[in-house]
């Protein structure tokens, strides 16, 4: 029986698309969610950020837009951890993409040997 893992992903995102790609290459049945418009709560969040053993500035997106707009790459180092978390399940955009995670592990962005080592066994 093939393994499901959660993926919220972008559609329109190349990165995003080649990880699909990967994960379905590697047998796994995906359940995607769409980060923008079902971005993960705050609780979700808190779990997964956990789970993936990141510190949670790993878990934005520093090259988009609303990044940039909201000149996080100044606040953040202000911010305690509660308030960030509750920033990316406030908006999806925030978030780096994308996040997969089968209920106990978590990858967040998309680099092939991390894929490999996480979801090709």
């Amino acid at each position: 029986m093939s393994k499901t893992v959660t993926v919220y992903q972008y559609p329109k995102c190349g990165t995003c698309r080649d990880a699909m790609k990967s994960l379905k290459a590697k047998g796994l049945e995906i359940e995607p969610i769409h980060i923008f418009d079902t971005p993960p709560s705050v609780q979700e969040l808190k779990k997964m950020i956990a789970d993936s053993g990141l510190d949670i500035k790993k878990w934005f997106n520093t090259s988009g837009e609303v990044y940039k707009e909201m000149q996080l790459k100044d606040k953040l180092p202000q911010m305690t951890d509660e308030q960030k978390v509750e920033l990316l399940a406030s908006n999806g955009r925030l978030i780096k993409r994308p996040v997969v995670t089968d209920g106990t592990k978590v990858t967040v962005g998309y680099k092939e040997e991390q894929y490999e080592e996480a979801w090709g066994r």
